[in-house]
């Protein structure tokens, strides 16, 4: 199947309430514009130096998300680039980008990324310390907390996602009735994110089904 095909297919399984962010990481342009005319309004990246690559010659109106770990030295490069910024896991990388975006005259839409099930080679803030980076940035003045997100462990058994993703849930709804504009639980790939989307997901990150192996090199 072509990435039209694929990305139709999945958006229709999912329904309009699920936002298919398509994850392009390693795959280059041709295949964004292919997945964005087959109707794809979120992409996703990785890596702040691809997308800017990638952005300058896409020529599609998206939202952009960026879903990888962001480096401090990065991100004045990533508030010009992106609308969404998934991975903020610490209050020093708020810190940086609530200021980039106030240098940049813009209010920084984030997600905080949440290390539920506590790997130490992910990153993400532990459940604990949620609620002190949550009071950051809801005191950023450049900063708008749209929601979480997480990425589960590659388990062989993806049934074993399925209480990691519960409990991820959990978090989002009891933060949910203080903020108005927190509306995005971002949790699901390729592998888990049916599971995801049936524990509570509205956002879900997908590249290889719908692009195809990544291509390294």
């Amino acid at each position: 199947m072509s990435v039209a095909e694929n990305f139709r297919a999945i958006k229709t399984a999912l329904g309009d309430k699920i936002i298919l962010v398509a994850v392009t990481k390693n795959h280059g342009v041709e295949a964004m514009r292919e997945a964005i005319d087959a109707g794809a309004s979120d992409i996703g990246e990785n890596r702040v130096q691809e997308a800017a690559e990638k952005f300058q010659t896409l020529d599609r109106q998206v939202t952009r998300h960026l879903i990888g770990h962001l480096q401090t030295n990065k991100v004045k490069a990533a508030v010009k680039l992106f609308d969404v910024i998934q991975s903020v896991d610490s209050q020093h990388l708020a810190a940086a980008i609530d200021k980039a975006a106030a240098a940049a005259g813009k209010v920084q839409d984030i997600l905080i990324q949440v290390n539920v099930a506590r790997e130490e080679q992910k990153s993400g803030v532990l459940s604990e310390d949620l609620n002190a980076l949550i009071t950051f940035v809801d005191a950023a003045k450049n900063l708008r907390l749209r929601g979480l997100m997480m990425i589960a462990p590659n388990f062989d058994d993806v049934e074993e996602c399925r209480p990691l993703f519960k409990r991820m849930r959990n978090l989002f709804d009891e933060l949910k009735p203080a903020r108005e504009a927190f509306d995005f639980l971002s949790m699901g790939m390729t592998h888990d994110y049916k599971i995801a989307v049936e524990e509570g997901a509205n956002v879900v990150r997908i590249g290889t089904a719908i692009f195809g192996a990544r291509l390294y090199t």
